[in-house]
């Protein structure tokens, strides 16, 4: 089995990785294997079923959206997210898709694109069916596919069987904490320098290190546009973005901190909002492993480098290395979608990450590292995804700024000891998974449940 540590780490547009993300790459991928096929010129209709919670939820994330903009050829990593307003109005306005940006067709929303609330796929609770259609109406070619968590796409079959197999040879291949543990012990070697070494398989370390500096780019883009971009944020719910607020109140006092040395708290949590009000604008940010969890990794980074003096490029790489390597344990054991386990697969899984990351740049071992993800996890366990409105604003934004000062906790405590500890990583990843299938679906990323029922939208 094998996943690339740049696999958990997308650089794409929000709401949602699963609801936003993975649908416009499907819809994406639909009209590839329509010109595959040689059937792209002959469409004259495209129709797109959405279905459990790409359906609930779907209008609250932009699902609509990504899959009419993915249907036209746009790709998360490159679209550009201040012209998606004007081009989804042109869309509506003009009735028409241009699938693949080229080939125009019809497009009426009521009848084309389909909300099946009450309905869901088998293999997952995000999936969606695309149907071309000919000029007498018959079907052309017919897709299922499932965004499961984080950007990750599968198709039908796929999502039988294991979707992340490949052909790699890992020089230290592990899909464990129990793995790394024994990889420290017999190489010496730390968890960012292991994976990075079996990122050799995918390509030279130059270009590794190139595209996770490209990511730590893009997160610091993300947290200065939050600071600084004022207003309301979209849907019913008109909550007013707070961050801009923070950051001039903590930019006038710098003198705050030498009276109370909490301080440093509020501008991390300052750095989680930011970015995750961009997020929920629609704004360009990094899935982190997952939009509505983007911003823990990058607030926790911004602490290291602003509290610790970790701005060189190599403590930066090895920070996200290290993240990226439990990350990939979550991936390969459990899961990442808040559809599938709730939020403590997004929240609880990003808290992990940071947790660990930061217990390595610090100086910790990898007991202690793998003691850190663990900690980060523990304290998340049943963790539930109730969006209030469907919108990926009340309580996601929040919670990014819990989680991030959590995860700082989980690796001060880490540290504070020799790694030695009760529960294993491995063990609270199982219990995760456990209590994710035992959750009730009404907390699952579907609105029907907890705050979603309790507060009122507006």
């Amino acid at each position: 089995m094998s996943l690339s540590v740049l696999d958990l780490y997308t650089i794409g547009i929000g709401p949602s990785s699963s609801h936003t993300v993975g649908p416009m790459r499907a819809g994406n991928r639909f009209v590839a294997h329509l010109r595959e096929a040689g059937l792209l010129a002959q469409t004259t209709r495209v129709e797109a079923h959405l279905y459990g919670s790409l359906a609930l939820t779907g209008r609250g994330h932009g699902t609509d959206k990504a899959v009419l903009l993915g249907l036209e050829g746009e790709t998360p990593e490159a679209v550009d997210v201040d012209a998606v307003p004007a081009k989804i109005e042109a869309i509506h306005t003009q009735q028409r898709l241009k699938l693949g940006g080229t080939h125009e067709v019809p497009f009426h929303e009521k009848d084309d694109l389909v909300f099946h609330r009450l309905e869901s796929l088998p293999e997952h609770p995000n999936g969606m069916r695309f149907i071309a259609r000919g000029a007498d109406g018959a079907e052309l070619l017919s897709r299922v596919y499932y965004s499961i968590g984080g950007g990750f796409v599968v198709n039908e079959e796929t999502a039988k069987r294991d979707e992340l197999s490949g052909p790699r040879a890992l020089p230290y291949p592990f899909r464990t904490g129990d793995d790394l543990l024994r990889l420290g012990r017999e190489t010496g070697l730390s968890v960012s320098e292991l994976t990075l070494r079996n990122e050799s398989a995918w390509r030279p370390e130059a270009d590794t290190r190139g595209a996770l500096l490209r990511v730590w780019q893009a997160m610091q883009a993300c947290v200065e546009r939050g600071c600084h971009r004022e207003g309301i944020l979209p849907g019913a719910l008109k909550v007013e973005r707070r961050a801009p607020k923070i950051f001039r109140e903590l930019s006038a006092s710098p003198e705050a901190g030498l009276r109370d040395p909490l301080t440093v708290l509020d501008w991390v949590s300052l750095w989680a909002m930011a970015v995750n009000e961009e997020n929920a604008a629609g704004g360009r940010v990094v899935t982190a492993p997952t939009n509505g969890a983007a911003g823990i990794l990058p607030a926790v980074l911004h602490y290291f480098v602003r509290v610790h003096g970790g701005a060189d490029d190599d403590r930066i790489v090895r920070f996200l290395l290290t993240a990226g390597a439990i990350g990939m344990i979550y991936k390969l054991n459990a899961s990442i979608s808040g559809a599938e386990v709730g939020c403590q697969g997004e929240v609880g899984v990003a808290c992990s990450m940071a947790a660990g990351a930061l217990a390595e740049v610090l100086g910790g071992t990898v007991s202690q590292v793998e003691n850190a993800a663990e900690i980060g996890m523990e304290h998340n366990l049943g963790l539930t995804c109730d969006p209030i409105g469907g919108l990926v604003q009340v309580p996601c934004i929040e919670r990014n700024a819990m989680g991030a000062v959590k995860a700082i906790n989980a690796a001060r405590l880490a540290l504070r000891g020799d790694g030695t500890h009760r529960v294993s990583l491995d063990k609270v990843i199982k219990t995760m998974r456990q209590t994710g299938a035992d959750m009730s679906t009404k907390y699952k990323e579907t609105s029907r449940g907890g705050l979603a029922v309790n507060v009122t939208e507006c």
